[in-house]
């Protein structure tokens, strides 16, 4: 007797489609399962006995081997559990589902003892690719239901038990999909209550953060402790482009694959992502002998802040380089090779010397020039290359805190901005953020002025630019000029890109 089930499996945030095939024999009872299953897959076997005894069904005297094809797959994880035991009564007769039906429903959940189903990780993701492949139906635990029913275009059913499933499967008890609330979890967003009305000052780092928001470009801060490098970046999202349906769909996924999502169905606002500087490789960019997401993917379309910068280990700095300039990160295994999206802005945040306070008009620093050098000799110039924006974030000042006339920006008007901004790039007919622009991009859309060239070619040979660092430079002005609608590069687009180049200008000689 035999059946096959359909089910699916996650690699990297990917799904694949997974043919569960059961075969009984006659012979002793043996329970066995291939095709390349991890561990927690062939633990499956005591899961089901146990869960089928305690919903009142025996387990066939029959020789079981159930296979997860393709073979060459490798398998891992626990989604698997229901789709091998909904294939095992199929093949028992002790229920009889039409072959139609089996091609058009994927199942998926994880067996308690007493016959419940537990919630698995990656259902969004499934749930996706699902549609592609043409499946109508989509069977969960009951505690994924709304993160499935997130994607239009299948049918989703939530069952809590063993019991329930084999009820609805037999026609004696009818389970209505699950209505899709995707409308209502947008709606019911509401925003950090962060704004950046409530930063005193530094309007150079404001201005800083507003170019990165519309250009993606990656910035560092320099400042002594409590100048307020934290609060600045804990308030770029309020002024980032709102995420589309792709976007959220995407972050979602990797949340649910990553098994984050907790009770959240949706993710609707941009991550925003803060490792300690302890965190490790894997930690930072995934990995693990089971690869999974890292930080840099948990941030990915948000915002991933890096405080104390030079405290994190060289190696694990290092691993960043990669990342921040394809946007994904590959991981490679002995038996297996993911690849997750990596699309992140980064904001880091330092100290300008050891003790904090080298240059601060208010508090003599006591660090030597040959311990600063150190200090700053833990950042590799490839890294540093790849950060577009060095902004220094100097103490405020207490007449600026308690000046209420100075006028600053909040964050509703430097959204506006933003938003005005990408809609000049889009008139532009240009479908990428400035910072991602290619080589033959960046001669298209960088178009300076004379008097625009002539200060880069004197920064370009006073500061010995890198070339990623020239068209970092030229990036950067484009973005200016964007926020000024303006058509071409001008010299103080030029100049004020060169500003925020501040670490190349130190390390320089005049």
């Amino acid at each position: 007797m035999h059946a096959k089930i359909l089910s699916a499996t996650t690699l990297g945030i990917s799904a694949y489609a997974v043919e569960v095939e059961c075969d009984l024999s006659f012979g002793m009872l043996n329970f066995y399962i291939v095709g390349l299953p991890d561990k927690a897959i062939q633990e499956s076997r005591d899961r089901i006995k146990a869960a089928l005894k305690n919903s009142g069904i025996t387990l066939p005297e029959r020789l079981i081997i159930i296979n997860l094809a393709p073979a060459s797959l490798k398998k891992e994880g626990v989604l698997f559990d229901v789709a091998i035991t909904i294939a095992i009564l199929q093949a028992a007769k002790f229920i009889e589902l039409t072959t139609e039906f089996l091609q058009e429903t994927i199942f998926l959940g994880e067996l308690m003892l007493d016959g419940g189903i537990r919630p698995v990780r990656g259902v969004l993701a499934i749930a996706h690719s699902a549609v592609q492949w043409g499946v109508k139906r989509i069977i969960v635990p009951k505690a994924n239901q709304y993160e499935a029913a997130l994607i239009k275009g299948i049918e989703v059913i939530g069952v809590e038990s063993l019991v329930e499933l084999i009820a609805y499967l037999r026609g004696e008890l009818v389970i209505k999909p699950t209505p899709s609330l995707f409308e209502e979890t947008l709606a019911k967003a509401t925003g950090s209550g962060l704004d950046f009305d409530q930063v005193k000052g530094q309007f150079t780092a404001k201005r800083a953060l507003q170019i990165a928001a519309v250009g993606g470009h990656n910035i560092l801060f320099v400042g002594p402790p409590g100048s307020g490098k934290t609060m600045l970046a804990k308030r770029l999202g309020t002024i980032l482009p709102p995420l589309t349906f792709d976007e959220v769909i995407e972050i979602t996924k990797v949340y649910s694959i990553a098994g984050q999502l907790g009770d959240q169905a949706l993710i609707v606002e941009r991550p925003f992502r803060s490792p300690h500087h302890t965190i490790s490789q894997a930690g930072l960019v995934g990995g693990g002998s089971n690869p999974k997401p890292g930080e840099i993917t948990l941030a990915h379309r948000g915002v991933l802040f890096l405080d104390e910068f030079t405290e994190f280990g060289r190696a694990v700095l290092e691993v960043l380089r990669e990342p921040l300039e394809q946007g994904s990160v590959h991981i490679s295994r002995a038996q297996i090779a993911v690849e997750y999206p990596a699309r992140f802005l980064l904001v880091a945040a330092l100290n300008p010397c050891p003790c904090g306070y080298f240059g601060d008009p208010l508090k003599k620093c006591i660090c030597t020039s040959q311990q600063i050098a150190k200090y700053f000799g833990k950042l590799s110039g490839p890294l540093l290359d790849r950060i577009d924006l060095h902004v220094p974030v100097l103490s405020v000042k207490y007449d600026d805190i308690k000046n209420k006339e100075a006028a600053s920006k909040g964050s509703e008007q430097m959204y506006t901005e933003v938003l005005a901004a990408k809609e000049f790039q889009r008139h532009r007919s240009q479908s990428v953020l400035n910072a991602q622009l290619k080589a033959q991009e960046v001669e298209e859309y960088c178009v300076l002025t004379d008097k625009a060239e002539e200060v880069l070619k004197l920064a370009f040979a006073r500061l010995g630019l890198s070339m990623r660092a020239y068209h970092k430079i030229l990036k950067v002005a484009r973005t200016i000029a964007d926020l000024e609608q303006s058509p071409v590069i001008d010299r103080v687009h030029v100049q004020e890109a060169i500003s925020y180049r501040s670490l190349d200008q130190q390390t320089q000689t005049p």
